[in-house]
């Protein structure tokens, strides 16, 4: 049971929390019915949503910002470690963040748009007596007051995100459960760890104000489209399988002579053609021992062949043993041991690879585009 107690961040979609974010950014007067507004200035509804939208924090977190929290980055920085890289002023703004769940104030870069909301907040704030904050007993400028009051931590569930499911026209619950302000974190996250340019996962843990790796590892999950792209670069289908072109005689099956038992499917092997309808069953199919069901390249059989109208150009996958990928991976050295225990080896046509003198170097198959055409 301990074991399944954990962080379980739950990310929102990509398309429903694109929806919020427009949400957010074109909140009016008139999204917010005043009794779920409190009589809040929209400035500060604006700049709390913002906020939430933008900086990844927990709730408690964003009610507890002080007036001042923002500062900026005046001036081109050089970026330490990397030369020629220069941070432009005004890229970013600076968030601090006041002691929290799991650490002391720290300061991190937020988007320039969060910045301006909370200085267009700060512009129009009333004055308000210093109030207590309660994780660190200290009395201070809390930036969203109002009426000597701190909005409440629970603002952001119990208003802002209703609003702003109502105004972008989405539920205020997914199929992973209720639209939090929690979520907003662990999406941000998710956002910044599967980016063009992503993130390390130390970055990512200094961004978010964790103290160790491992709190991250809960926020930092990876995208079902990033996966796939990392899934299709690996390569597997293609790492186990082998495309192989095909032609096939459509005269030699028109006429009935394929059943009288002329050769109708011909396996181009690069340097050859072999004719063995069980071609996937042959043991020699990637070190072809060239039996009597060969035909190489150059040949006059070869050249008629190549020379009819009637040809079907067809791919075949054939499947890999270890040893076969094995070729396919390591090159010439993993062919010879290959080729070395097909020696004796019988071939379709009766005798061992030995017997035929297969010769003492060999190819791979040739890697055939899947897309092949017909003619």
């Amino acid at each position: 049971m301990k074991a399944l107690i954990a962080p379980n961040p739950r990310v929102i979609a990509d398309d429903i929390w694109a929806k919020l974010l427009w949400a957010g950014l074109n909140l009016e007067p008139a999204d917010v019915p005043p009794k779920s507004g409190q009589a809040y200035p929209i400035e500060l509804i604006r700049a709390i949503t913002l906020t939430w939208l933008f900086s990844g924090q927990r709730s408690d977190e964003i009610a507890r910002l002080r007036v001042g929290c923002v500062r900026w980055q005046r001036e081109d920085v050089a970026v330490p470690g990397r030369p020629g890289d220069v941070l432009a002023k005004d890229a970013v703004c600076l968030l601090d963040i006041p002691t929290h769940k799991t650490g002391t104030a720290f300061t991190k870069p937020v988007d320039p748009i969060l910045g301006r909301a909370v200085e267009a907040w700060q512009a129009l704030r009333p004055v308000q007596p210093q109030m207590l904050d309660r994780k660190t007993a200290e009395r201070v400028d809390f930036l969203f007051a109002y009426r000597a009051r701190v909005v409440s931590r629970t603002y952001i569930n119990l208003t802002v995100i209703p609003v702003l499911c109502r105004k972008a026209g989405v539920p205020t619950s997914d199929v992973v459960g209720q639209i939090t302000s929690h979520r907003a974190r662990s999406t941000i996250a998710t956002q910044l760890y599967n980016a063009k340019e992503p993130m390390t996962l130390f970055e990512l843990m200094a961004w978010l104000g964790h103290r160790t790796p491992a709190a991250t590892q809960h926020y930092a999950k990876i995208m079902p489209t990033t996966l796939a792209k990392a899934y299709d670069d690996a390569g597997y289908f293609a790492r186990n399988v082998r495309t192989v072109e095909v032609l096939v005689d459509r005269d030699a099956v028109v006429s009935g002579a394929a059943a009288a038992g002329e050769p109708w499917q011909h396996y181009d092997l690069g340097h050859g053609y072999c004719t063995y309808t069980f071609f996937e069953q042959c043991p020699h199919r990637m070190a072809c021992a060239r039996c009597d069901f060969y035909t190489p390249k150059g040949s006059s059989k070869a050249q008629l062949l190549e020379a009819k109208d009637n040809l079907q150009r067809m791919v075949a996958n054939m499947p890999l043993s270890d040893e076969e990928r094995a070729a396919v991976d390591d090159g010439q050295g993993a062919l010879d041991q290959l080729l070395d225990r097909l020696a004796d080896v019988p071939t379709p046509s009766g005798p061992t690879a030995r017997e035929l003198s297969i010769p003492s170097s060999a190819s791979l198959l040739p890697i055939v585009e899947v897309n092949q055409g017909k003619s």
